[in-house]
């Protein structure tokens, strides 16, 4: 199978997890009273246990081998922690708040985020496609956020900034890891990132002093997250990123909001209004536009 037909199959299967991994988040919160706070640190730490003890069966020491390297252990540092930890919190933090269709749509506007980065970071104007982009990302979040009333928010200001927040961590670990994956196997790289993160996480919530104790349900949305919404949807996500690039991979990925937004729909009762729905398809454009921008570009320079 050629890689960019596998990179796609495999971007879009992550993305299918994480909306999965979402439904069954905004089911905890909501019929079993589970709190943000509690669950990602449990979710991030199991998971990472789960893959370093894979890793060190299948790779033995060369899980340690990151950490040899000065830079490549300062590069995973930020990729476990303010990349993947973080976006994880605010990504579940914006369910618990509003619905697992609002927090996946919100941080599918990482785009914007890597363009503006990349803008500033070389120095340039944004290329006409790219305001574009900028234009229809804002757009369809100002949709999903108002549902067409622009004088007031249709969701809790908390739950739009930390959808937004997700986005731009999603930035950090898209763009941290290449550079890592080029070297490391996947495994324990989400591994390592899992662990430091539900470590970090933990001590900063201190959820153990969170009065929670979960049903029999409980422990199975929690298998369900661990499995499911980090072990499978990051390993065959960011596989996939690594072999089509970041750019396409976050296009096939927008799989995540719609599996989220039907199953909202279907099975937890989660409006969806037409403003949504326009929301989501500006949201789409922009990241078609992305993907296919760069071309688009280089075809017009070079009849010129």
């Amino acid at each position: 199978m050629p890689d960019r037909i596998k990179g796609a199959l495999l971007t879009a299967t992550g993305g299918i997890c994480w909306g999965l991994s979402g439904s069954m988040g905004q089911y905890l919160f909501s019929v079993e009273h589970m709190d943000s706070r509690w669950l990602v640190p449990i979710r991030l730490f199991l998971a990472g246990v789960l893959m370093l003890l894979y890793g060190a069966v299948k790779f033995k020491k060369e899980i340690f081998k990151p950490w040899t390297n000065r830079k490549d252990a300062f590069l995973l540092l930020l990729y476990g922690i303010p990349g993947v930890a973080l976006c994880q919190f605010l990504y579940f933090l914006c369910i618990q708040l509003s619905s697992a269709g609002v927090g996946t749509i919100l941080q599918d506007v990482s785009p914007i985020i890597i363009l503006v980065t990349s803008c500033l970071l070389a120095k340039r104007k944004p290329h006409g496609y790219e305001i574009i982009c900028i234009a229809l990302g804002i757009g369809g979040v100002v949709l999903v956020a108002t549902h067409g009333n622009l004088t007031e928010l249709a969701i809790p200001v908390t739950s739009l900034l930390a959808g937004c927040g997700s986005a731009f961590c999603i930035m950090i670990y898209n763009e941290l890891g290449g550079p890592l994956l080029s070297k490391y196997s996947i495994v324990y790289i989400q591994g390592w990132s899992f662990c430091l993160g539900g470590i970090i996480t933990g001590l900063v919530f201190q959820f153990w002093k969170i009065p929670y104790s979960p049903t029999g349900m409980g422990y199975v949305g929690i298998a369900f997250v661990v499995i499911v919404g980090n072990i499978l949807a990051f390993t065959t996500y960011m596989t996939g990123v690594h072999l089509i690039g970041p750019e396409s991979g976050i296009l096939y990925g927008f799989s995540e909001p719609v599996t989220a937004a039907f199953i909202g729909c279907t099975l937890l009762g989660s409006s969806f209004t037409g403003w949504d729905a326009l929301g989501f398809i500006l949201i789409f454009a922009m990241m078609v536009l992305i993907s296919i921008g760069p071309k688009l570009q280089a075809k017009e320079k070079e009849k010129k």
